[in-house]
């Protein structure tokens, strides 16, 4: 699960490096990661699971197809807001506000009373987040960091609506059949948006190999070993261990990059780790 998260870490820098060698754009990289990467898990899960892998049930299929629209779209606003805000501030926002919103749209359904600890987890999160709003990792990016907190904030609603989707497969399918068929359909659909927005295809060498590099490692290896990790290990040291994502993304912006958060940043990228840790740790 650490290898998992350390590498879905290096995606945001990789993307980042991907806009400094050609011209491209969100829809684009997500269509063709997506793209790259759903084979890889389909030949995985068939594999492991052989013909099971088709014994999906016709509204089941519809959730798990709803999952890949979702996927697809939160990774395009995720890519929108590195463009913008940059590899740090944009992780940092997208990761760790996920959880909270899941927190709050699962405590609305159930109309339970939040806890102490939610309340706490959520105060910490706005306070974060309103915190990296202010930061400007480098004058190139001055202007446009609240546009990439939007698109980061956008990009974990989109996610949250991933997860909440994913509850309903637990114990009914393996992951890895949610996974291939979330990652074709996915494929599917943003292949679909980004040739009528404008599909970027013309990228030099290094730009295709970071390209395969999107769709190979922090996508279908990445999920692969994350999935044979979740079977064994609790769910609340899951979301722990998942930590090393924003954190890997961050160190990476800053050694590649140059991307400083300050004390400003610093504190908020803490307060949002903090709030991810209680949620974590106490989920009621």
């Amino acid at each position: 699960i650490m290898t998992a998260a350390s590498l879905w870490g290096t995606a945001g820098p990789a993307t980042q490096a991907l806009y400094g060698v050609a011209s491209t754009t969100p829809f684009s990289i997500s269509a063709l990661r997506l793209t790259i990467a759903a084979p890889l898990m389909l030949l995985l899960c068939w594999r492991m699971l052989g013909r099971r892998m088709f014994a999906v049930a016709r509204r089941d299929l519809l959730v798990m197809m709803l999952m890949g629209v979702l996927l697809g779209l939160s990774q395009a606003s995720y890519f929108a807001a590195i463009s913008n805000a940059g590899v740090a501030i944009a992780t940092l926002t997208t990761v760790c506000s996920t959880p909270i919103i899941v927190t709050i749209v699962s405590t609305l359904v159930t109309r339970e009373r939040p806890g102490k600890w939610i309340i706490a987890a959520l105060v910490c999160a706005l306070v974060g987040t309103t915190l990296l709003v202010n930061v400007q990792p480098n004058p190139e990016l001055a202007d446009t960091t609240l546009a990439g907190m939007g698109f980061s904030l956008l990009a974990s609603t989109i996610y949250a609506g991933f997860i909440l989707s994913g509850r309903l497969m637990i114990g009914q399918y393996h992951p890895l059949q949610t996974s291939a068929i979330g990652l074709l359909t996915g494929s599917i659909l943003m292949c679909t948006i980004a040739t009528g927005a404008g599909f970027a295809l013309s990228y030099p060498a290094q730009g295709w190999l970071l390209l395969v590099y999107l769709g190979a490692v922090p996508t279908a290896l990445a999920y692969g070993l994350f999935f044979s990790g979740t079977r064994t290990t609790p769910a609340t040291v899951v979301s722990i261990l998942t930590l090393m994502e924003p954190l890997m993304a961050t160190a990476l912006a800053w050694l590649l990059f140059g991307e400083q958060l300050g004390l400003s940043g610093v504190l908020g990228a803490a307060l949002l780790l903090s709030a991810m840790v209680m949620l974590a740790r106490n989920p009621q």
